[in-house]
C-alpha cells in the first residue's frame, strides 16, 4: 500500500512541476476550454438568438469595442503576430475580441445544429401557498 501511496505522490510531484514549466501554455489553453465549455453546454442559444434578434446585437458590439479599448489601454502594445505586418494597438485587441465572440457564436451554431440545449433551470422562488385565515 505505501508503494502506492509513494507511487501517486511522485505522480502529483510530476505533474505539478510540468504544470509550472508549462503553465504559459496549459493556463491559456484552460480557459479557452472553459470558455467553449460556456457557451456550448450553459448558455441556451434558442433564447441567445432571440435576443440577439431583437437587437441584443447592439449592446454586444458596444461591449467588445469597451473590452478592446479597456485592454489596449491597459497592456498598450503593437502585435507582430502575423508576422508580415504590425498591427496597432487597439485593433489587434479588437480582433482578438471578435475571435472569442466568434467562438462564441460558432459554439451557438453548434448548439443549435445538433440540439444540445441546456435544461432549463428555473431561478424563480416558489409562489407563496395561499393560507386561509378565516378561522381567526
Amino acid at each position: 500500500m505505501s508503494e502506492l501511496l509513494d507511487a501517486f505522490g511522485n505522480l502529483f510531484q510530476v505533474m505539478g512541476k510540468l504544470l509550472a514549466e508549462q503553465r504559459e501554455q496549459v493556463l491559456p489553453a484552460a480557459l479557452l476550454i472553459l470558455w467553449v465549455a460556456w457557451w456550448l453546454w450553459a448558455v441556451n442559444w434558442k433564447k441567445a438568438w432571440a435576443v440577439l434578434a431583437e437587437g441584443g446585437w447592439a449592446p454586444l458590439i458596444l461591449l467588445m469595442l469597451m473590452v478592446a479599448l479597456v485592454w489596449s489601454r491597459l497592456a498598450p502594445s503593437s502585435c507582430s503576430c502575423l508576422g508580415f505586418v504590425s498591427v496597432p494597438n487597439f485593433w489587434w485587441q479588437l480582433g482578438e475580441v471578435g475571435l472569442f465572440v466568434a467562438v462564441a457564436l460558432f459554439c451557438g451554431w453548434l448548439q443549435g445544429y445538433y440540439g444540445w440545449t441546456p435544461a432549463e433551470i428555473n431561478l424563480e422562488p416558489p409562489a407563496p401557498a395561499d393560507h386561509d385565515h378565516a378561522h381567526h
